[in-house]
């Protein structure tokens, strides 16, 4: 409890074998990086940051607590079953809503993953944990404390430069997750994975049952090279436009042009003709901002 509030608490600790420091002095240019960040940050549907405690060699970090849990333990409950697809839609909206935000404040998040997606007691989505997030205008490819293997994209592993689409790379595969309701790459190590999508350009095959539109969604947000994929703001729009199918008695298959066969193609056409919502103007170049 922090005034009278539930709140979750994250610790970053420095290990006692740190003779010379260099964790020490990373942990905390991590959790000061961390707060800056999230203080910045006012959304629905990303985590509050409510206070934060240094005292070398810990370090707190305070945060509303979210009595949903996590997208992983949803996904794991519902095993070995997938979410229903209106359910999907739902949160996947919430996630493309949240990360299209993170991407206004020119933030990458670099690291989406079922881990990081929580739920609050109405089930709204929240984007949490920014331990590996940075500003796209500083982005380091040679961070060495950024991403998770599975759902990394590749120009990040290859350690090339990258901007806000490797965020859209991870929504590809985490979308994939809840149609299947599977781990990325299961029956491979995070390394193997990571060599197949890097040297074989490997992703996970979708399933044949999974709606033609929904799965040229996801093939378009893990395209590469990153220029291919969308960004947020277009995404969002393909959501509620899917969404708004299914609500009319629909299904996915009429969001398409009847008289064009190639999901793939119809897709990228329509994504390429919407116009971005009032706040999703500047979306090149970011300009820091001061605090």
């Amino acid at each position: 409890m922090y005034k009278d509030k539930p709140v979750a608490i994250k610790i970053i600790r420095s290990p006692d074998d740190d003779e010379d420091g260099v964790m020490a002095l990373r942990l905390e240019k991590q959790f000061s990086r961390e707060v800056n960040l999230l203080s910045r940050l006012h959304h629905r549907g990303v985590i509050k940051l409510v206070a934060a405690c240094r005292n070398p060699p810990v370090f707190c970090i305070i945060t509303e607590y979210l009595a949903g849990g996590s997208l992983r333990m949803f996904l794991h409950k519902l095993e070995p079953e997938s979410l229903p697809l209106q359910k999907l839609l739902s949160i996947a909206l919430g996630i493309a809503q949240g990360m299209e935000y993170i991407h206004s404040q020119g933030i990458i998040h670099r690291d989406l993953k079922p881990e990081n997606i929580l739920f609050d007691e109405n089930l709204c989505v929240k984007i949490a944990d920014f331990g590996s997030a940075c500003e796209e205008a500083y982005s380091d490819p040679l961070a060495e404390d950024a991403g998770t293997y599975r759902w990394m994209a590749p120009e990040m592993i290859k350690h090339k430069h990258y901007g806000r689409k490797v965020d859209v790379y991870s929504f590809g595969l985490v979308l994939w997750e809840m149609v299947t309701g599977r781990i990325p790459y299961g029956d491979m190590t995070p390394v193997q994975a990571a060599f197949a999508v890097v040297d074989k350009n490997l992703r996970p095959t979708i399933p044949a049952d999974c709606p033609a539109s929904l799965s040229a969604l996801i093939e378009q947000c893990w395209a590469s090279p990153q220029e291919k994929r969308p960004e947020f703001w277009q995404i969002v729009k393909v959501m509620e436009q899917f969404e708004s199918i299914l609500a009319q008695g629909g299904t996915l298959e009429q969001a398409q042009n009847l008289a064009c066969n190639d999901h793939k193609k119809w897709l990228l056409h329509w994504i390429q003709k919407l116009k971005p919502h009032p706040h999703a103007h500047g979306m090149g170049p970011f300009a820091p901002k001061l605090l």
